[in-house]
């Protein structure tokens, strides 16, 4: 199997390039994979001499694990306030669509980016391209829980969806859950305010009506406090209502494990009991952690993309780079395709009251924004 090469955005993000050129200087260490760091020549270079690189050979800059780093020159920065798609097209040198281009020209394996999510979406979709067949790329994001993570799909890419994207989002989020989170047969649910048949809004309703046709492991609606019970493992919804969910079980991962910590720094006896906890808090702390679960998958462009959070450390930055690998590894977008193929046209069809055309209708749409 050949090394995949991962094309690393090193321009994206609240702590670039600093710590995204430093989480591939570690990546490399245990990551048999070549790091294509994007961005302007000089300023990772000087990130890299920072870090005790030798930048000085022609050859790609190595160290003492398998993989190695190899600068690509992009000298125009995408911001996070910039408007995505316009800035995606009048800035064609710009880290990220350097990155995204890499892909398309099969330069790079996938890409991983710290960067403008909106930007890193539309770069997916006007420099990758779609997979054909998929009406929608969707954001999926694992989620911890009391069992194996389940998978969020969407997190934010189509605030407003049909019935029957929300269907293509079942089966990506399935394709993941099987081929990357090792999930025999994911169970699908559709996010509501009520577990009972019937329950949500139109779109819920259609959605839930679709899938329950399709050969997907379907399980009914399925509500906000079912995500973190383990109950499920692939939450279909529309963009809006998974971010605003994901930003929620964020917050309030993060508000349980500070209300920890401070009760148990109240008294010499509860810090004596923590030091003999050492090891199980430091577990639990990960498990909550988003970052160490190595970002967000945009699910059906023709290529790895991994979105990671813009305040990435260089640790989320090294779990992103293995989760892109790891999904080169395993074929995930052959895997996506093939899925595809398992979908009902007709069960698809059903699904609006306005029938569409898998890919003219939504690409004239995705032009138009």
């Amino acid at each position: 199997m050949t090394r995949p090469r991962i094309a690393l955005d090193a321009m994206g993000g609240d702590k670039a390039p600093t710590e995204i050129v430093a989480g591939a200087w570690e990546a490399i260490e245990n990551i048999d994979a070549t790091i294509l760091l994007v961005g302007p020549k000089n300023t990772i270079k000087k990130s890299l001499v920072a870090l005790g690189a030798d930048v000085t050979a022609a050859s790609d800059v190595t160290r003492n694990g398998p993989g190695s780093i190899r600068v690509i020159d992009a000298p125009d920065v995408i911001g996070m306030s910039d408007e995505p798609a316009k800035a995606v097209r009048s800035m064609p040198n710009s880290s990220i669509s350097v990155a995204a281009r890499l892909v398309k020209e099969g330069k790079a394996d996938g890409v991983v980016s710290a960067g403008n999510t909106g930007a890193m979406v539309a770069a997916g979709l006007l420099i990758i391209g779609r997979i054909k067949g998929i009406p929608r790329p969707a954001i999926g994001v694992p989620i911890p829980t009391k069992a194996a993570p389940a998978f969020l799909i969407d997190a934010g890419a189509n605030s407003d969806c049909r019935p029957e994207h929300l269907l293509h989002f079942g089966n990506l989020g399935s394709v993941y859950s099987r081929e990357i989170l090792g999930i025999d047969k994911p169970r699908v649910g559709v996010l509501s305010i009520g577990e009972e048949k019937g329950k949500g809004n139109e779109l819920a309703q259609k959605a839930a009506a679709l899938l329950e046709a399709s050969n997907l492991t379907f399980i009914g609606n399925v509500e906000g406090r079912d995500i973190p019970s383990g109950d499920v493992d692939v939450v279909v919804t529309d963009g809006f209502t998974g971010n605003i969910t994901l930003k929620t079980l964020e917050g309030a991962a993060e508000m349980i494990v500070s209300t920890l910590k401070d009760e148990l720094m109240t008294n010499t006896i509860s810090k004596l009991l923590t030091l003999g906890l050492q090891s199980r808090l430091k577990a639990f702390k990960k498990r909550m952690d988003p970052e160490s679960y190595g970002g967000a998958h945009l699910l059906g462009v023709n290529g790895i993309c991994v979105i990671t959070h813009g305040s990435s450390s260089r640790t989320a930055i090294v779990h992103s780079l293995n989760v892109a690998c790891q999904a080169v590894d395993r074929e995930l977008i052959k895997k996506v395709k093939l899925g595809l193929a398992a979908l009902k046209e007709a069960d698809i069809k059903t699904a609006s009251d306005v029938p569409i055309s898998l890919d003219e209708t939504d690409m004239a749409e995705r032009q138009g924004a």
